[in-house]
């Protein structure tokens, strides 16, 4: 059963804007953070942007006052609005969140979707 799905990829010029959205099954119990992480070929997967259930929120430097995470927990839902897109943002992104329990155990990411793919390009 896939338990978070992205939606809100696709081709976009550079300077436009793309909206993510992730939607996290109620199956998993006691989520505390999400975040967005992106992984373009040949690079490594980063963290663009994360964000608590209470809405504290951190971005990778790259994309600080571009991007913007929020989330509505009463849809277990996380966004991503992108805007004034660059063509180094062209990469999957995926969405990721973590349980409480995790947290306290110094865990990462327990839970991944499959990855909306973003490509930024005229």
């Amino acid at each position: 059963q896939v338990q978070l799905v992205e939606s809100g990829g696709g081709l976009v010029q550079p300077g436009g804007s793309l909206r993510l959205s992730c939607a996290a099954s109620e199956s998993i119990l006691n989520i505390n953070d999400m975040g967005w992480y992106r992984q373009a070929p040949g690079k490594q997967r980063e963290l663009v942007a994360a964000i608590t259930r209470g809405g504290s929120t951190n971005y990778a430097d790259s994309v600080k006052g571009r991007f913007t995470v929020s989330r509505d927990n009463t849809k277990n839902t996380m966004y991503l609005q992108m805007n004034s897109l660059k063509p180094e943002d062209t990469a999957v992104y995926y969405c990721a969140a973590r349980t409480i329990l995790t947290i306290i155990r110094g865990g990462g990411m327990d839970y991944w979707g499959k990855g909306t793919l973003v490509t930024v390009s005229s």
